[in-house]
């Protein structure tokens, strides 16, 4: 377990979770990705075991979370599974794990792109940090998505080169 840069924030990688941490990490995403948001989806799709998992904690309790998975044969990251308790949300937490996820892809991925798939609704928030849409809205599970990169000219960048590729 390695602390992120700030209180609260803690990465690891799929070896240092324990069975109840992994238990509780995937509780809190079905939580919010197949029950809140009505989307019956495989969460366990295979990349959890390569990526490195960002966990916020408030009060004791697991508030959000997200993951960096690296394509090490494309020079490629891909953020994903970005997700903020409904009773932590409106509190700046999600932007603060994607500031630390992007400080993690500068130190440990300083040559790849910076990807991810998100929500349409959440554009303008990715934007704000530096993404740049590189598709049109598409249905992923009932939930229109659009794919992102991160700006080469981002002030948050520093690893993007903003070439578009699907994940």
């Amino acid at each position: 377990m390695r602390s992120g840069n700030r209180p609260g924030l803690q990465w690891h990688r799929f070896h240092e979770l324990t069975p109840a941490l992994l238990y509780e990490l995937l509780r809190f995403r079905q939580a919010i990705f197949v029950v809140e948001q009505r989307c019956a989806y495989p969460d366990l799709d295979g990349l959890d075991q390569q990526a490195e998992h960002l966990l916020l904690r408030a009060n004791g309790k697991l508030a959000g979370c997200l993951r960096v998975i690296p394509f090490r044969d494309e020079n490629r990251v891909k953020i994903g599974r970005v997700a903020v308790a409904e009773a932590a949300r409106g509190k700046g937490l999600a932007r603060r794990m994607m500031l630390e996820a992007l400080a993690r892809c500068r130190g440990g991925y300083r040559d790849y792109e910076v990807a991810l798939s998100g929500q349409t609704y959440l554009a303008p928030f990715y934007e704000s940090l530096g993404f740049v849409t590189t598709s049109a809205p598409y249905d992923d599970y009932g939930l229109s998505h659009v794919d992102m990169v991160l700006s080469a000219n981002s002030a948050h960048s520093g690893t993007a080169r903003g070439r578009a590729r699907n994940p």
